[in-house]
C-alpha cells in the first residue's frame, strides 16, 4: 500500500512562494485482486507532477509518504517506476542495451513484456534512442516504466506526441498485461480517452484533493467522468458565450 499522509509542498521563489500541495491524503493499492488504474486529474498547475515527484522523493516535502508502512528509501524505491515526457533513458543507447542494463539492476524486470510492447509499438531494437521521434521516445519511456518490475507505476502525461490510434490500442493492451499486484497512477488531460480504462479518479485543485471516486460508483449513478469533473470543479458553462459577447 502506498500512503500519502498530510503531504504538503511549498516552492520558494525569488518573488514569493507557491503552495504546490496542501495536506494531501491519498492511499493507492494494497490487497487488490486485480490491477488498479487510477486517473489523476486537474488543471495546469494543480499539483499533479509535484505529487508524483514527491512520491518518488525527487524533492523535499512535509508530511509522510509510506510504502507498506515504511519510508521510501534505496531499499524499496525499486518498487516505484516513472514515465514522463521529460525522459529518463540514455539517448545514446539502443533498446537492447537498455534491456541489458535494466536486467542487471532490476531482478524483477519483465523481459517478455518488454519484447511484446516493443513489437506492439513497432520500435526498432537496435537503433539509438536519440534517433527515435519524440512520440517513439515517449512510447519507450512507458515501456521501461511498465517493465521495470515495479508495483506502483507513475505516468505523467506519457503519450505527448502520440496519435490517437496508438493511445487507444495501448490502453486496451495495458488492461490485458497488468498483474494484480500492479497499480498505475496516470496523470493526463485526455479524459475522454481514459474514462473507460481507469477504475478510480482522483481530482486535484490548487494542491488539494477535491474528489476521489470509483468509476463503478459513477456508472451506477449514470454520471460520466467528464460531467463529474465539470461539476466538481464548478465549470462555468457560460464562459464561452461571455467571452464572445465581449468581442
Amino acid at each position: 500500500m502506498l500512503e500519502l499522509q498530510n503531504v504538503s509542498k511549498y516552492y520558494v521563489q525569488p518573488l514569493g512562494g507557491v503552495q504546490a500541495l496542501s495536506n494531501v491524503n491519498l492511499t493507492l493499492g494494497g490487497g487488490a485482486e486485480q490491477p488498479e488504474i487510477v486517473g489523476l486529474f486537474g488543471e495546469n498547475g494543480a499539483g499533479k507532477t509535484t505529487l508524483m515527484k514527491s512520491i518518488l522523493q525527487y524533492h523535499p516535502y512535509q508530511g509522510k509518504i509510506l510504502l507498506d508502512g515504511e519510508k521510501i528509501s534505496r531499499k524499496n524505491i525499486h518498487r516505484l517506476s516513472f514515465a514522463t515526457s521529460e525522459h529518463s533513458f540514455f539517448p545514446g543507447l539502443t533498446p537492447v542495451s537498455h534491456r541489458e542494463f535494466y536486467e542487471m539492476h532490476f531482478p524483477a524486470f519483465r523481459r517478455k513484456r518488454f519484447e511484446t510492447l516493443m513489437e506492439f509499438f513497432e520500435l526498432p531494437m537496435h537503433k539509438a534512442l536519440k534517433h527515435y521521434s519524440t512520440g517513439q521516445q515517449n512510447q519507450f519511456e512507458v515501456i521501461l516504466a511498465l517493465c521495470q518490475g515495479a508495483d506502483y507505476i507513475l505516468m505523467d502525461e506519457p503519450f505527448a506526441g502520440n496519435d490517437i490510434f496508438n493511445r487507444e490500442d495501448f490502453y486496451k493492451v495495458l488492461l490485458g498485461i497488468l498483474e494484480p499486484s500492479e497499480t498505475i497512477l496516470l496523470s493526463t488531460h485526455l479524459i475522454e480517452e481514459v474514462e473507460n480504462f481507469i477504475g478510480r479518479a482522483v481530482l486535484l485543485h490548487e494542491g488539494k484533493v477535491i474528489g476521489d471516486v470509483d468509476s463503478l460508483a459513477l456508472e451506477e449513478k449514470g454520471i460520466g467522468l467528464v460531467d463529474y469533473l465539470k461539476e466538481t470543479y464548478g465549470y462555468r458553462r457560460d464562459r464561452v458565450s461571455k467571452a464572445l459577447a465581449a468581442k
